[in-house]
């Protein structure tokens, strides 16, 4: 293999052209007009515009047209095309090397009700059914059950459902976000495990019909069934369970002549300690690289993309089963530009500056940024309070100036902390999540690191419902008002003569407190491992990861907000539906609305019992953040 094209955008691209380069292959990028700017594109040997990443003509164009398709792969990442059966038999007929399973496993293990009768054939355990809640009358005891797409994964199409009445609105709503994520509306419904943990195990396979697991992961920490924090090894499982899950994902890879690298999913019920499999991924995860971390092989490290390759150019595994081990712990943290204190819902903007722990920032356009950072105040790595053994790596693809929209999944990077064991690998993901900056646009970086330091994760007691049942403490910003304040204290320092700066002196008496953002500001620096940013209008602030905005008394506000019945977009999106007309009289809760960005489905809802006397949305229509979208008039106002 000579040059690849990597069909994928952000960390994933970046991470592939990594290894490509190392061993000496050319690069070849795709990128549509909105991220003609992105690391990747910088990056790459070569890119080349397409119009979508979802193009599969044009991606293969991409590839025949800048290389010799015999000696070219296409490597296609996460998400968008890399579980596409038609995609890769467009690749393998155009001449080109597909970096990836076979179309016919694709097809096969991408839908969910194939891949549970595969599984079964193969002796792997399954989760009972739950077709009979859908014949269940309304008072009848049933359940739990979840209802999920047959045809895709990432928790799109899938609901959980308690009660036998509401379980045909869960099917339309789970139908319809799995016909415009897959193509398909099929349903299956299962046995819901209300305290479980979810386990999975990276398989490999080569042409030669040699299989291998690399041990497993656990991605139990969930909100909306996406993945928040993955580790490896997994940390509750007897040797027991760990023999049953690795011999029945490498069984399950064997039944189906399994080439390259998989990952097959598991559910683990604390209740029975029972594991049953849920599905199998055919392509690389996002969460690879805790594996890589922890795994070796002869006692050396994997790049598993390196072993995608290997594989693809029809080489042999080179290892057996019994040459893998696992040695220390590894965690990451998916970053999102999304309100984790606000129902999680995805955020845009400008990332006015970006600092990754341990890296050079770097700006949109793939330059460093050397000199001073664009901030005011201390902001002090603290990564050297872990262990020797502990090391921090960081895959992103976000940068200093880089806007951030809604037309992609709204995952900006992954912090994997190493440690040599699980509790020092936790201990340094808290310190790199401190040193993780963002500025210009809200991210979950708090909400993880706030996570990562809790009790319930520190003892491993947080399953797949956690976050669903237990409500996180947003931090409190008194700590960030005061880093605002001692940096404005600062900055007046350095603008101001030394006799005419205010610093609260006064003859004949006490010094008069210098009060900033309702805190007293001390003489004396406070010491917080803090970034500000000081504007006009308002103080930036990240603290512990967590971004704070301090507007300054009296300043205009620029952000939405609802006021009486007036409904607001709270992010910027697509209309999907519009449920009531003017004149409708509504109870508080109603879905008035559904509102769709980055892949994510939220219903407006009447603030109160009224009447709609106002509509604005309309199906289709693209909507600002804060735009009104429906006016509710509360009963007492129309009498």
């Amino acid at each position: 293999m000579h040059s690849l094209l990597i069909a994928n955008r952000g960390e994933i691209a970046r991470r592939v052209i990594r290894t490509a380069r190392a061993q000496g292959i050319r690069t070849i990028a795709v990128f549509t007009e909105a991220d003609r700017d992105a690391l990747h594109v910088h990056e790459a040997d070569l890119a080349v515009q397409v119009p979508g990443y979802l193009d599969i003509a044009s991606i293969v164009a991409a590839a025949t047209d800048n290389a010799d398709p015999s000696s070219t792969g296409v490597h296609p990442g996460y998400g968008f095309l890399s579980e596409n059966a038609a995609f890769a038999r467009a690749v393998e007929e155009a001449g080109l090397v597909w970096v990836g399973p076979q179309p016919q496993v694709i097809d096969a293990m991408g839908r969910k009700d194939r891949a549970r009768a595969i599984a079964e054939a193969a002796g792997v355990p399954v989760v009972p059914r739950g077709e009979d809640a859908a014949t269940a009358e309304p008072d009848q005891e049933w359940g739990p059950v979840l209802v999920k797409a047959a045809a895709g994964g990432g928790g799109k199409g899938m609901r959980v459902v308690r009660r036998a009445d509401e379980l045909p609105a869960a099917m339309e709503a789970a139908a319809r976000e799995a016909a415009k994520a897959f193509g398909d509306d099929t349903l299956l419904i299962e046995k819901y495990v209300e305290r479980g943990r979810h386990i999975e195990v990276q398989v490999f396979g080569d042409t030669r019909g040699n299989v291998v697991h690399l041990f497993e992961r656990d991605c139990s920490p969930q909100r909306r069934h996406q993945k928040v924090l993955e580790e490896a090894p997994a940390p509750t499982l007897t040797e027991a369970q760990r023999t049953l899950v690795t011999t029945s994902a490498v069984a399950l890879a064997r039944q189906v002549g399994y080439q390259g690298a998989g990952t097959v999913e598991f559910l683990l019920d604390a209740a029975s300690g029972a594991a049953y499999f849920l599905e199998m991924n055919t392509r690389l995860q996002v969460e690879h690289p805790v594996t890589e971390e922890v795994v070796r092989v002869r006692g050396e490290r994997l790049d598993l993309v390196a072993l995608q390759l290997r594989i693809a150019d029809g080489e042999p595994l080179g290892f057996t089963q019994d040459d893998v081990t696992v040695e220390g712990h590894a965690i990451e943290a998916r970053v999102y530009a999304e309100d984790a204190w606000g129902g999680f819902l995805p955020q845009a903007g400008t990332a006015t500056y970006v600092s990754w722990p341990g890296t050079r920032p770097v700006s949109a356009r793939g330059s460093s940024r050397r000199g001073t950072s664009p901030v005011s105040a201390r902001h002090e790595p603290r990564l050297g309070a872990s262990g020797e053994g502990a090391r921090v790596r960081v895959d992103h693809a976000l940068a200093s100036g880089q806007v951030v929209g809604t037309g992609f999944d709204p995952m900006l990077g992954k912090v994997i902390a190493v440690g040599t064991d699980r509790e020092e690998a936790r201990r340094t993901l808290v310190a790199a999540l401190d040193d993780t900056v963002v500025l210009g646009l809200t991210t979950n970086t708090g909400f993880l690191r706030h996570l990562a330091a809790s009790d319930a994760f520190r003892d491993a007691e947080v399953d797949t419902a956690w976050l669903d049942r237990t409500e996180l403490a947003r931090p409190d910003d008194t700590r960030a008002r005061l880093a605002a304040g001692w940096a404005a204290q600062r900055a007046e320092a350095e603008r101001y003569p030394s006799a005419l700066r205010p610093d609260g002196w006064r003859d004949g008496g006490p010094a008069a407190p210098v009060v900033r953002h309702g805190v007293e500001v001390p003489s004396r620096d406070p010491h917080l491992p803090a970034c500000v940013r000081l504007g006009r209008d308002r103080d930036e602030v990240v603290l512990e990861g967590e971004r704070f905005v301090l507007e300054h008394p009296g300043a205009d506000r620029d952000h939405a907000v609802a006021a009486g019945g007036d409904v607001l977009a709270p992010m910027p999106g697509t209309v999907l539906a519009v449920r009531v007309e003017v004149g409708q009289q509504v109870a508080r809760g109603d879905v008035l609305g559904v509102l769709e960005a980055m892949k994510m489905e939220l219903s407006l809802t009447a603030p109160f019992d009224g009447t709609v006397t106002e509509v604005a949305a309309t199906p289709g229509a693209q909507v600002a953040l804060g735009a009104r979208l429906f006016e509710v008039v509360g009963a007492e106002s129309t009498a």
